[in-house]
């Protein structure tokens, strides 16, 4: 039996499945597929660098696509081998990477998915914020709005909290993109700012001891 004609059938049945998971155009924030690729993935998996699947190597993709695409896109949130987390470009998007694997699967043939084909919670909200986020939330370093200050938190949520979950992702000013944590997902960035928001809007001041007069 011949391998490459196997592997082809095998690969154009992922290719069919990467294109009914994309159903809308891209939104006008979120780059496409095609961008991506060209401005980020290219480098590597034009040339097969360290190992990258070429573009077009019908075997490579196939390979890595057997376990799904929920599988690679895990990969590329976090990091595999020699590929860095969010492919060393942290403020790229769970879906713009998703985006960029069903271009570079299909062979540029998919249509861009409306959503991220995954977006794993690596850490809770709780312990994200008391391990990290509060490092400048806690004291409000560099203007960042404090976890106990809701007024802060009010008028950066005029967009939404998907404003300030992009802004987290795209960094803002002092914060870096992805408060500088580049194998955190999508999901973790909006589990943790929602955490901080409804902290800070049910917070309430301890009240001080009172102390008894010594007699």
């Amino acid at each position: 039996m011949q391998l490459q004609p196997r592997l082809s059938r095998i690969f154009i049945g992922v290719s069919m499945a990467v294109l009914t998971l994309g159903a809308t155009s891209a939104q006008a924030t979120d780059k496409t597929g095609r961008e991506v690729v060209e401005q980020v993935c290219a480098g590597c998996h034009t040339t097969g660098k360290d190992g990258a699947p070429r573009i077009g190597d019908v075997a490579a993709w196939t390979q890595r696509s057997k376990n799904g695409l929920a599988k690679l896109a895990e990969s590329a949130i976090g990091g595999l081998g020699k590929m860095p987390a969010h492919g060393g470009q942290p403020n790229l998007s769970d879906l713009e990477l998703s985006r960029a694997i069903a271009f570079m699967v299909s062979f540029g043939h998919a249509v861009d998915p409306t959503k991220p084909y995954a977006s794993p919670k690596t850490i809770s909200a709780e312990q994200l914020v008391e391990s990290h986020c509060t490092n400048c939330h806690g004291t409000g370093v560099a203007g960042a709005p404090r976890i106990d200050d809701f007024a802060a938190w009010k008028p950066r949520l005029q967009k939404g909290l998907d404003g300030l979950v992009k802004s987290a992702i795209s960094g803002h000013k002092a914060m870096p993109a992805r408060s500088g944590m580049a194998t955190l997902s999508d999901t973790d960035l909006r589990n943790a700012v929602t955490f901080m928001v409804v902290q800070s809007a049910t917070y309430k001041p301890k009240l001080a001891a009172v102390t008894q007069p010594a007699k």
